[in-house]
C-alpha cells in the first residue's frame, strides 16, 4: 500500500487543530500539528509534509513569514487560513508562495474538500494531453513537463507546484488563450473557489520570478478581457 498522505496542521487554537484533524484522519490522511510559527517550520523540516494548512496570525514567527521560510526548504502545497476578509491580506499570503486559502470561519469539510482538490491536480497535464512530448521552449525558456523543471538561459527558476502547473498548463497550447475561469477549473480542480483574482495574483507571482518585465512581456501574455497565453515559442 502507498504511504498516506501527511498534512502539517498549523494554528494556535489547539480545539480547531483537533477539529480539523479529526476530519483529516477519517479521509485516510497522517496529520501533524503545530502550533506556532516557530513550531511549523521545525515540524516541516521534520516530518516533509505533503500539505501545509496555514494560519496567517500566529505566535512569534507569523503565517506569511513561515511561508516564506517553508519555500525555501519545502514544495509542499501549503492552504493559507486567515480570519482577515480583506483582499490584501489574501494577496501577501499567495505572494510568499501559498497555493489557496480559506477564510475562518469555515467549514473543515470545506478545508478537506480543498486539499483533495489541490492533490487531484494532474501534476503534468497527462490526463488532458496523454504522452508527453519532450521539452517546451519559449525564447530562453525551457520547461520540461516530465521533469517538473523550468530554466531560464539553462538556470533553473524556482516556483511553486501550483506555479509549475499553471505554466504547464499554459505552454500545452501556446497559441490558445486561456480564460481565468478555464485556468481555475484546469489548474485549481473544480472543487475549488470561484474567486478568479486569484489567477491574477499567480501569474504576477510567475511572471515576477520569470523575469517578465512590465513592457515587452517575453513569457506570459495578457490578451485584454480574455485571459492569458503563452508567448511565441521559438
Amino acid at each position: 500500500m502507498s504511504e498516506p498522505i501527511r498534512v502539517l496542521v498549523v494554528d494556535d487554537e489547539r480545539s480547531l487543530v483537533e477539529l480539523v484533524t479529526r476530519y483529516l484522519e477519517r479521509e485516510g490522511f497522517e496529520v501533524h500539528a503545530a502550533y506556532d510559527g516557530d513550531g511549523a517550520l521545525e515540524r516541516a523540516r521534520a516530518v516533509e509534509p505533503d500539505v501545509i494548512v496555514l494560519d496567517l496570525m500566529l505566535p512569534g514567527t507569523d503565517g506569511v513569514e513561515a511561508a516564506r521560510q517553508v519555500r525555501t526548504f519545502s514544495d509542499a502545497y501549503v492552504l493559507m487560513l486567515t480570519a482577515r476578509t480583506a483582499e490584501i491580506d489574501r494577496i501577501v499570503g499567495l505572494s510568499v508562495g501559498a497555493d489557496d486559502y480559506v477564510t475562518k470561519p469555515f467549514s473543515p469539510r470545506e478545508l478537506v474538500a480543498r486539499i483533495q482538490a489541490m492533490l487531484r491536480r494532474p501534476r503534468t497535464g497527462q490526463a488532458a494531453t496523454g504522452a508527453r512530448s519532450g521539452s517546451r521552449r519559449f525564447g530562453h525558456l525551457t520547461l520540461d513537463p516530465d521533469a517538473r523543471e523550468v530554466r531560464i538561459d539553462g538556470d533553473p527558476v524556482e516556483r511553486t507546484k501550483l506555479e509549475f502547473d499553471l505554466l504547464e498548463t499554459l505552454s500545452r497550447e501556446p497559441n490558445v488563450v486561456f480564460s481565468k475561469q478555464r485556468l481555475l477549473d484546469t489548474v485549481w480542480g473544480s472543487a475549488s473557489y470561484r474567486d478568479e483574482h486569484v489567477v491574477a495574483v499567480h501569474v504576477a507571482n510567475l511572471r515576477r520570478k520569470l523575469g517578465d518585465g512590465p513592457e515587452g512581456l517575453r513569457f506570459i501574455r495578457t490578451v485584454r478581457g480574455v485571459g492569458y497565453r503563452m508567448g511565441a515559442s521559438s
